[in-house]
C-alpha cells in the first residue's frame, strides 16, 4: 500500500446544530446520506450552475465534537470558508479553516482504521483519505502499513483513473458539474432538495445537454503543456489538462471529437499526437443513471 500527503489540500470545518441542513441547502451532495466513517463528493456552485469549489466531505463522530470536515483545494479553503459564512445568515453554524491536510492511501487495504478516514467516494480505486496535520504523515503511514511516497505518485494514480482535478483539468467558476463528470462520480444527488445552482444542473441532466466532458487520453511520446489546444486536423476540439506517464485528462467537445473519430482525423495538442483511452465515451448519452 502507498500513501502520500497532499500539500494542495485544505480542510474546512462546519459545525453547529444547523450544520447539516445549512450545507444541504447549498451543495450538490445529500448530507442526509452521510455519517461518520463515510465520505461524499460534492460542490458549491454559482447560481448559474458553475463550480466554485468541489470537495470531499465526511462527518465527525460525536465523540470528536461532531460537525463536518470538508477536504477541498487549499488555495480555495479560506475563500470557501468566507463564502459559507456569507450564506449562514441566522443559521446556528460555525465555519473554520483548519490547520489540517490530507493523507491519501491506495493500492491495498489499511492495516488499521484511523479517525477521520474514509474511502474516496468518486472511485474506490482512488483509495482512502485521512484528515491529519502534516507532521503526522509518517506516523499514520506506519499505522496503516503504507509506504510514504511523493504527492506526484498520487497524481499519476489519479490521472490514470481519469478523475479531474480543479485548476488543472478544468477552471473553477467556468465549468458545469456535468463537464467534469461529477454526475458520473457520485458528486450530484438529483433527488435531494434545493441547492444553489440546482435548476441549471437538473436541466442539463433532464435534457442531456452536456456537450463538453472530461476524458482520459493516451499520449504518444512527450506530454503537451497543460492548457494546450487539442486539434482534430485544424479544428479545435478541446484542451489538455494534467498528464503523467503517457496518460492524461482532457476537456473536450464530445460531439466534435466523435465527428473526428468517424472521419478518421488524428488528434494533436501542441503538435503532439494523442488518442482517447476510451473512444466510446464520447458517444455515451449525457444523461446517466445517478448514484
Amino acid at each position: 500500500m502507498k500513501s502520500a500527503f497532499l500539500p494542495d489540500r485544505g480542510v474546512v470545518k462546519v459545525a453547529g446544530e444547523d450544520a447539516r441542513n445549512f450545507l444541504n441547502g447549498l451543495v450538490t451532495t445529500d448530507l442526509d446520506r452521510l455519517k461518520p466513517g463515510l465520505g461524499r463528493f460534492g460542490a458549491l456552485l454559482t447560481p448559474q450552475g458553475k463550480i466554485i469549489v468541489d470537495f470531499l466531505i465526511t462527518e465527525v463522530p460525536a465523540g470528536h465534537g461532531g460537525g463536518f470536515l470538508i477536504d477541498c483545494p487549499k488555495a480555495l479553503a479560506e475563500s470557501f470558508a468566507t463564502k459559507l459564512k456569507f450564506y449562514k445568515l441566522r443559521a446556528k453554524v460555525t465555519v473554520e479553516n483548519l490547520d489540517l491536510g490530507v493523507l491519501a492511501a491506495w493500492d491495498g487495504q489499511p492495516a488499521a482504521q484511523p479517525d477521520l478516514a474514509f474511502t474516496d467516494p468518486r472511485n474506490e480505486t482512488l483509495g482512502y483519505r485521512i484528515l491529519i496535520p502534516e507532521d503526522l504523515k509518517e506516523k499514520l503511514s506506519d499505522l496503516i502499513g503504507a509506504e510514504l511516497v511523493e504527492a506526484t505518485d498520487y497524481e499519476a494514480h489519479r490521472i490514470a483513473l481519469g478523475v479531474p482535478r480543479g485548476g488543472l483539468d478544468f477552471m473553477y467558476s467556468d465549468a458545469f458539474p456535468h463537464e467534469t463528470n461529477m454526475d458520473r462520480l457520485a458528486g450530484v444527488d438529483f433527488d435531494k432538495g434545493c441547492y444553489v445552482g440546482q435548476e441549471v444542473v437538473s436541466r442539463m441532466q433532464h435534457r442531456g445537454t452536456a456537450r463538453t466532458r472530461s476524458v482520459k487520453v493516451l499520449l504518444d511520446g512527450p506530454s503537451p503543456e497543460a492548457g494546450a489546444t487539442i486539434l482534430a486536423g485544424d479544428k479545435p476540439v478541446g484542451t489538455i489538462g494534467s498528464t503523467s506517464g503517457g496518460k492524461g485528462i482532457a476537456l473536450v467537445r464530445i460531439d466534435r471529437v466523435a465527428d473526428a473519430l468517424d472521419a478518421g482525423q488524428p488528434l494533436t495538442a501542441g503538435g503532439l499526437a494523442l488518442k482517447l483511452a476510451e473512444p466510446d465515451v464520447v458517444r455515451i448519452p449525457a444523461k446517466q443513471p445517478t448514484a
